[in-house]
């Protein structure tokens, strides 16, 4: 255990990093447990991952212009394809989607075969690099957060179903470079279902404050016990939410 790890230098931007995630996954994810589909975080961030790996095979700089591009292209192509399925099939529409990532999983693997450095790519992609994030590199990302809940909240309803998906593209494209595809689905989910039996005000505190303290404890455990960094967040998320649901569910069934 090492104390003098706890490098506000370091942990502040990707606490920061985790911030931006959770002020438009919260939101999002309760509407993904509303509408049943959980597993689209999963799909979608694996397709903006699969452009950003493209886009890396094609000798584009990392973190450029357009790799941004390749990832944000792939995932709103992804989007598109999954308003159409919806709209088709939409009995099997959360069958669908999990096709769509093993597809999309398959295909970046198939694509990092002859790199000798793909393991490592994939490594970045599924768990992600949050320790390296700089604020230089989030005030972008603040700013696509800052139009995309503007819209979110101030439309609502009527994004309709193609505004909902191509919102929810961009978030996820702009995250997964951030925290990578298991915390982006984490920061979805597990707030959501923490907050799941709860009248619709209270849904969003309950949420974000389950992120907040998940990101807050997962980072500071996994500096103090050299531990990766976004597998401890995902486990800090977890308990966090196991406690805020035990808790917050009894004050529930009081009430």
């Amino acid at each position: 255990m090492n104390l003098d790890a706890l490098d506000i230098s370091i942990l502040g931007p990707a606490f920061v990093a985790g911030l931006l995630v959770l002020a438009t996954h919260v939101p999002m994810g309760q509407q993904v447990l509303a509408r049943g589909i959980v597993f689209i975080d999963l799909a979608i961030a694996q397709i903006a991952g699969l452009g950003v790996i493209a886009a890396d095979g094609m000798g584009w700089e990392p973190q450029g212009f357009a790799v941004q591009i390749a990832a944000v292209g792939a995932a709103l192509l992804g989007a598109l394809l999954l308003t159409l399925t919806e709209k088709r099939w939409p009995e099997v529409q959360e069958a669908l989607i999990g096709v769509l990532f093993v597809l999309a999983a398959c295909a970046g693997i198939l694509l990092l075969a002859s790199n000798p450095h793909g393991g490592e790519h994939l490594k970045d992609l599924l768990v992600g690099q949050i320790l390296w994030v700089n604020y230089k590199q989030l005030l972008p990302v603040a700013l696509l957060t800052a139009v995309i809940l503007a819209l979110w909240f101030g439309a609502g309803k009527r994004l309709g179903r193609i505004g909902f998906y191509v919102l929810f593209a961009l978030a996820v494209t702009a995250s997964v470079q951030l925290v990578g595809v298991y915390l982006v689905f984490a920061s979805l989910i597990i707030p959501a279902l923490a907050s799941r039996f709860h009248v619709a005000r209270r849904r969003l505190v309950i949420g974000y404050s389950v992120g907040v303290l998940g990101y807050a404890v997962g980072l500071a455990l996994s500096a103090v016990l050299d531990l990766p960094s976004g597998a401890v967040v995902v486990w800090a998320l977890a308990i966090c939410g196991i406690v805020f649901a035990w808790i917050m569910g009894g004050k529930v069934k009081r009430s």
